[in-house]
């Protein structure tokens, strides 16, 4: 991996004269999964992954949503233990440090740039993260989130999952196994008996859906409107035992 500085990549004055549109490259690292880079564009950042875009910093409701929903369907949340699957810009996790009902947060991140950018240096995307980094509930693991399922002794009361586009549109193929049968599977033997199973999409997984709702009893699934031209909504699948 790379060893650049946020610093050492800001942009000149000359460079930021352009419009809101376009993108300032900050940062690019070669990590172990491929190549992530951090934009700015206009007053927001972008985590781009191997060349596909993954989130900025202009709306977080539906990342926000993934860990309240989870949380609101528990039947008992207090000190109810959250696994975050991706730190990504922090929204998540600003989210889940911003309630009371969690006695821990473990946030599972495989990314040493991303944590980085949250942590060390300038920290440009701690901000988004809201009290999460300072919180003591808070645990960061630096680990791809299948290697931490097949190696955790946790059951974790919410599995609220943010490492993709959706199940449909993965980041690396490796990922694609997360969303199989198998990966259904490693994800309920680490799911505590009355737990939640929330997974944040793109876009609607007609099939990934069949697929949890063949093993779940009860699944709602969320919509959140969007505020870019594509105008397809976001999604979030809730799923339980109970």
């Amino acid at each position: 991996m790379s060893t650049h500085h946020l610093g050492a990549a800001q942009p000149s004055p000359d460079d930021t004269a352009d419009t809101a549109d376009t993108p300032v490259l900050l940062d690019r690292r070669e990590g172990p999964f491929g190549e992530v880079a951090l934009r700015r564009r206009g007053a927001h950042f972008e985590i781009i992954a191997n060349g596909t875009f993954l989130m900025d910093t202009s709306d977080g409701r539906s990342e926000r949503l993934l860990i309240s929903a989870a949380l609101d369907s528990l039947d008992s949340p207090r000190g109810a233990h959250v696994l975050i699957g991706g730190l990504g810009v922090g929204f998540s996790l600003a989210e889940a440090a911003q309630d009371r009902r969690p006695g821990r947060i473990t946030v599972v991140e495989r990314e040493p740039a991303i944590i980085e950018w949250h942590t060390q240096g300038d920290a440009l995307l701690a901000p988004f993260a809201g009290t999460g980094h300072t919180d003591p509930r808070t645990e960061i693991v630096n680990a791809d989130l299948l290697d931490h399922l097949r190696t955790t002794e946790n059951r974790y009361d919410a599995l609220c999952l943010d490492i993709d586009n959706g199940p449909d549109w993965t980041v690396t193929e490796s990922n694609d196994s997360l969303y199989s049968e198998a990966g259904l599977d490693l994800l309920e033997q680490t799911l505590a008996d009355e737990g939640v199973l929330a997974v944040w999409s793109a876009a609607h997984s007609r099939t990934f859906e069949a697929r949890l709702r063949a093993r779940f009893a009860r699944i709602e699934v969320i919509e959140i409107p969007v505020q870019v031209e594509r105008g397809i909504p976001d999604v979030v699948y809730l799923s339980s035992r109970v």
